[in-house]
């Protein structure tokens, strides 16, 4: 098979405050391009593209280290790495507020003419509308929605929507962009794909060819449901480029996001998805095999 295209990732990098049932941390390593570079570095490398603060280059060294991740596209600055705070409530995060004026600072940097895959994380959405602008040329664009940015933000949202091929929400983030059928929205927005998070009720993605699921692990316990959405992005984009991208693959790419996700949501942060390894993923898509043979 000829080289895989390459795997970029444009998002976030973030100093967490929550609180839920796991107790409360500050200043916890996060973000969008974080997670989901961990997840897809357990399959593929990946680079990253983010702005960054001096306040958290070493938690993120830390993160990514012997991880096949290159960081050459992170902008340090010497300003705060952006902050989210959040509560952790029945299973799903509510925002609190953030403070992004990195963004102020930093405009997305991405390869001349890239035209491998890129995936465009949650961030604010003007940027993200930015990087898509430069990441036309990729062979398939990438998005992911954040609840609090597509009320606060519309039009731009909805920007980064229209410039997408395959594009990610969880349900509360579809009903906020005006979606009621997946089908009818992929095709009002002329999206490839559509996949629809859904919490412990597993991941759906929809294409001109149908729709496919697969379901969340109940075995696991969801300990801290933070970057789950990122890390199923992370592992299905990688699992199916490095399968060759077929339509067939479709499902076992999916599988792979959801044991990713399985992996970051039974540790606190992006503990459990930093110290997961190829093998712990491969057991983990097995239970997931299983889990749908199952349901079958």
């Amino acid at each position: 098979m000829p080289d895989a295209p390459e795997l970029l990732v444009v998002g976030s990098i973030a100093l967490d405050t929550r609180e839920g049932p796991f107790g409360k941390v500050k200043e916890e390593l996060g973000g969008s391009a974080v997670y989901f570079a961990l997840a897809a570095s357990l399959v593929v490398p990946v680079k990253v593209s983010a702005p960054l603060g001096n306040d958290a280059v070493d938690q993120v060294a830390k993160a990514f280290d012997r991880r096949p991740i290159d960081t050459s596209l992170i902008h340090v600055l010497d300003a705060p790495t952006y902050r989210w705070t959040a509560r952790q409530e029945h299973g799903r995060n509510v925002d609190l507020g953030s403070s992004d004026r990195i963004y102020d600072r930093w405009e997305p940097h991405v390869p001349r003419e890239f035209a491998g895959w890129a995936f465009v994380g949650s961030m604010r959405p003007d940027r993200q509308a930015q990087a898509m602008k430069l990441l036309q040329p990729a062979r398939l664009l990438a998005a992911d929605a954040m609840l609090s940015y597509v009320k606060g933000h519309t039009s731009d949202a909805k920007d980064v929507l229209r410039r997408a091929s395959w594009y990610f929400c969880n349900e509360e983030e579809f009903a906020a962009l005006g979606g009621h059928d997946p089908e009818e929205f992929r095709r009002q927005w002329w999206l490839e794909g559509l996949v629809v998070k859904a919490g412990s009720k597993g991941v759906t993605a929809h294409t001109a060819d149908g729709s496919v699921h697969v379901p969340a692990l109940p075995s696991y316990p969801a300990f801290d449901t933070t970057g789950a959405g990122d890390a199923v992005a992370g592992g299905m984009l990688a699992r199916w480029l490095s399968t060759g991208a077929q339509r067939g693959g479709l499902q076992d790419a999916l599988v792979c996001g959801v044991a990713c996700a399985s992996l970051t949501i039974e540790s606190i942060g992006v503990r459990g998805i930093a110290s997961a390894t190829t093998g712990l993923v491969d057991a983990r898509m097995a239970e997931v095999w299983e889990c749908l043979r199952r349901e079958s």
